[in-house]
């Protein structure tokens, strides 16, 4: 069993929502008659707006579908702020529980993909803070950037980058993955983070430093014909 599949069918709480618990689905569909479903045709075509009507009329098979075509990319976000694959199963087990608890809430305003990425990084966020606290380092330790040297990080295997960044420590690794990869700006990274706007500009600094470093020795390793196992 893949271990997105260990994910989902080793959840109690996931496997409960998609079996029809008592979660917000099941209830509506117990209150409302079912909306109508295209079962004949492919999942792929469904589109997300019959997908997540499905899901809030308490179609299991809709559920199943959502979890489907969103899991694996899911699964390589909460990779990334892992440490280890299994507190990447956990966080994705976490976000798709707050995924079908809350979908009727989900406005429509964006993609639903984006809104579902946004609760996979805020869980992620919540296991870090249980497992960890975030270490706090005094602004101005490290340079705020590389004197303007730039790193590209097309040329690496996925798998590569990922075991980088997972190597890094929780504070930069976080840090790394909400500015660098999401996109957050340090003033927002502050407030999810409850450092300092400076803290953070000095934590991604020195991620990407290390970075920086570990890829000088990965293409040193490569030159030389030895790979990293």
């Amino acid at each position: 069993m893949s271990a997105l599949s260990s994910a989902m069918v080793g959840s109690a709480g996931l496997r409960s929502l998609l079996a029809g618990g008592n979660s917000s689905a099941s209830v509506a569909a117990a209150s409302s008659p079912p909306a109508p479903v295209r079962s004949l045709v492919h999942p792929s075509q469904l589109t997300e707006a019959e997908i997540i009507d499905g899901c809030l009329a308490g179609s299991r098979l809709m559920q199943k579908h959502l979890y489907d075509r969103f899991a694996a990319r899911m699964m390589a976000v909460c990779l990334r702020y892992a440490q280890t694959t299994f507190e990447a199963e956990d966080v994705l087990q976490e976000g798709f529980v707050t995924v079908f608890t809350n979908l009727s809430k989900f406005r429509r305003e964006c993609p639903l993909e984006f809104w579902i990425r946004r609760i996979m990084i805020n869980a992620a966020l919540r296991q870090h803070r249980r497992n960890s606290g975030l270490v706090a380092m005094s602004e101005g330790e490290y340079p705020e950037d590389l004197a303007g040297e730039e790193f590209t990080l097309s040329n690496y295997a996925f798998e590569e980058l990922l075991t980088l960044v997972q190597e890094l420590a929780p504070r930069y690794r976080i840090v790394f993955n909400l500015f660098a990869i999401e996109g957050y700006g340090h003033k927002e990274i502050g407030e999810l983070l409850g450092i300092s706007e400076g803290t953070s500009k000095s934590q991604y600094s020195r991620a990407r430093v290390i970075l920086k470093t570990k890829l000088e020795r990965l293409d040193a390793h490569r030159s030389n014909g030895i790979f990293r196992k």
